[in-house]
């Protein structure tokens, strides 16, 4: 009787080792500042064209720009590719005119704040890796294009990327759930806080 006792005793001691050591994982990278970050995939890459000459066993990759103006337009029609209710005017000024020479396939780490934080402060914690690009903002949107659920926070909470306008300069687009249609901002990277906490980052 004793011994089933200790057995029972030792079994309740190591679930109780794996629940903790399981909590300690599920914890922030750094508290206060954001919860853990994850990765996430997303591909614009078009499929690689058929070879014109029959006798050709490779196929022809093609090569795409991604022009910015060409996607971003204020439309919620059913027929839309992404429902965009509305367009800030500075992003249409500073963003909509961008060519990138890539069409998109980047893997994009996301974590969402604990803590109301300023554009520093989440580009003092993303290090090098803190950029992303329009064709990667908008490959997440093509994944959600009716606010159905996703990588993008879709609950009133922005999601924020920071990246290069045409004039190289860098800014925060945010991309918030409407709920008719995404809603598209951009502003200046500033020092204040102004992003609550529940909005969702991204970055390379």
């Amino acid at each position: 009787m004793r011994q089933l006792s200790l057995t029972l005793s030792l079994a309740l001691f190591l679930a109780a080792q794996v629940l903790s050591a399981a909590a300690d994982d599920a914890k922030p990278n750094q508290p206060g500042s954001a919860a853990a970050v994850d990765r996430v995939a997303c591909s614009l890459q078009p499929k690689a064209e058929e070879p014109s000459d029959p006798s050709s066993t490779s196929a022809i990759p093609r090569t795409e720009k991604f022009v910015a103006r060409d996607h971003f337009k204020e439309n919620i029609a059913s027929s839309a590719p992404v429902k965009i209710s509305w367009l800030g005017a500075t992003f249409a000024q500073r963003f909509t005119n961008k060519v990138e020479n890539e069409t998109g396939g980047a893997s994009l780490q996301t974590f969402v704040l604990s803590a109301a934080s300023s554009d520093k402060d989440i580009l003092a914690r993303l290090g090098p890796s803190h950029e992303s690009r329009l064709a990667d903002v908008w490959c997440r949107l093509q994944q959600q294009p009716n606010g159905n659920g996703g990588t993008l926070e879709i609950n009133a909470k922005p999601n924020v990327f920071y990246v290069r306008d045409i004039a190289g300069e860098l800014g925060a687009v945010d991309v918030l759930w409407g709920g008719v249609g995404w809603e598209i901002g951009a502003s200046p990277v500033g020092d204040k806080p102004r992003w609550p906490a529940g909005t969702r980052v991204f970055s390379r």
